[in-house]
């Protein structure tokens, strides 16, 4: 997708996140501020545009976390897009937050296989698992809440590269390490847990799906019994 300008924000989790590009410069602001999202957002928003000098009129498109996370963080998130692109008729294009941990990991490690996980609480984690696809992150099943389990015992492990380090990314980790990975199968990366803007931003100009602001929608994953492949796996 070529897209001159495009403004990215998230707020699906405890970090509040933001980027812009424009040409090829990407200026950035991130917090971990979970009670003050609402707040932070549109400052962020303003201060990124100011920086790089141009108004909201002159974006091309925006990004957006969908989620999954926590339900107020992605309302506002949603909400806070809607109207953006509302207000100067802008197509938005949504990003998983699962999909951003798994490029973020790419971007700063060089991730082959990353199993992305988010603290869903109540002993539960929003997990789906991703490839590198020529430095992109390529989900191989859908997104799901799912009860704590050894993840190797999940039906999508045989499609991971078990010749490659498998890393773990997220926060879902950092909680439940010890019931996520018994055997130590998965290398757990301490400095990805939350998901940003910027990776959102980078995956969405090569995949991303744009849609009409009246037809974005939350990600709320629910408690499936049973794991799905994407088609075509």
């Amino acid at each position: 997708m070529s897209l001159n300008a495009v403004l990215a924000l998230d707020t699906s989790t405890e970090q509040c996140s933001v980027a812009l590009k424009v040409g090829q410069r990407v200026v950035t602001r991130a917090a971990i501020t979970p009670r003050e999202h609402s707040q932070r957002i549109l400052a962020f928003v303003q201060e990124v545009l100011a920086e790089q000098q141009i108004e909201l009129s002159a974006v091309d498109a925006l990004v957006v976390g969908h989620g999954p996370g926590s339900f107020t963080g992605v309302r506002i998130g949603v909400s806070v897009a809607q109207g953006l692109a509302f207000s100067q008729n802008l197509p938005v294009i949504p990003v998983s937050t699962l999909t951003a941990l798994a490029q973020q990991a790419i971007r700063l490690h060089g991730s082959e296989q990353v199993i992305s996980a988010i603290d869903a609480r109540m002993q539960e984690i929003y997990v789906a698992p991703f490839i590198n696809k020529n430095g992109y992150a390529q989900q191989v099943a859908t997104e799901q809440m799912a009860p704590l389990a050894d993840v190797t015992l999940q039906p999508w492990w045989a499609e991971l590269t078990a010749a490659s380090t498998i890393h773990g990314a997220g926060t879902g980790w950092a909680t439940y390490a010890a019931e996520l990975n018994p055997s130590s199968a998965v290398a757990v990366l301490d400095d990805v847990t939350l998901p940003l803007a910027e990776d959102m931003l980078q995956w969405a100009l090569q995949y991303g799906k744009a849609v009409q602001a009246a037809d974005l929608e939350p990600l709320y994953v629910r408690n499936e019994v049973a794991w799905k492949k994407l088609p075509g796996r």
